[in-house]
């Protein structure tokens, strides 16, 4: 159990915001209809579709756009786009490793994209495999703590794999190995357990701490590259200590 972290909470309520925004709507659609085209498109044969169906719910996401996406997904419906996974690595203000996955159906459009957010944001292209060894995969599972202590949420999924519970606030993230993910989230289900979501993340094994000037130029960043279009997910090793973070917020 690793203690409170504010930057942690930080992260999450950003996510809560973001989830209202058009942007995220079109990122959690995408991953329904992938989801569904990798591994089917009934929901309880596919728990990567079923989180994905999850978390877009949970978001506010409009049941008929998420039936559509799934749909397409899984060749019911005309019209999916051909999806392509792409990741690029770069680096930020103050030598943040920076990891970027991208979703999309035209990969010269994602370089460029990717390109001119970190060029004209204090970032730098790098070379594939210069970053991405300082990050590891992991499962992250988010579930509001509804009155349980972390010890209560441990002796459910430690069993299944869960290395550590932190704590953000009013919610618990379980993190376990990225094969570990489905078994945590289905001992937290068959405990009558309810999550917020259950993603592929990824931890960075070292970090990098910056001051307030640092973090703000980094925060910076990673808008400008969360606003792309064919961006999913960014992923950086900055450390953003409890006292750095009231100052951004004074």
């Amino acid at each position: 159990m690793s203690g409170h972290s504010k930057w942690a909470t930080t992260k999450h309520k950003k996510a809560v915001i973001d989830a209202k925004r058009g942007k995220m709507f079109a990122k959690l659609i995408k991953n329904i209809e992938v989801a569904a085209r990798t591994g089917g498109s009934d929901p309880s044969g596919n728990p990567t579709l079923y989180d994905a169906i999850q978390k877009a719910k949970k978001s506010s996401v409009p049941n008929d756009n998420i039936e559509r996406a799934r749909k397409r997904g899984g060749g019911e419906e005309a019209g999916g786009a051909d999806w392509q996974t792409i990741t690029y690595e770069g680096y930020g203000p103050n030598g943040v490793a920076i990891l970027i996955e991208c979703l999309t159906d035209n990969r010269n459009r994602a370089a460029g994209e990717v390109r001119t957010a970190m060029t004209r944001n204090g970032g730098n292209m790098a070379d594939p495999g210069s970053v991405s060894y300082l990050f590891t995969r992991k499962g992250v599972v988010v579930l509001e703590k509804n009155g349980r202590s972390d010890d209560e949420i441990l002796e459910v999924v430690l069993e299944a794999g869960a290395e550590e519970i932190n704590d953000l606030g009013e919610s618990f993230e379980i993190v376990s190995e990225a094969s570990d993910l489905i078994p945590v989230r289905t001992a937290l289900v068959d405990a009558g357990i309810d999550y917020d979501s259950a993603d592929p993340d990824f931890r960075a094994s070292v970090e990098v701490p910056v001051d307030a000037d640092g973090a703000r130029k980094v925060f910076k960043l990673v808008d400008a590259l969360e606003d792309c279009d064919d961006v999913q997910n960014v992923y950086t090793n900055v450390d953003v200590s409890d006292e750095v973070l009231a100052e951004l917020e004074d």
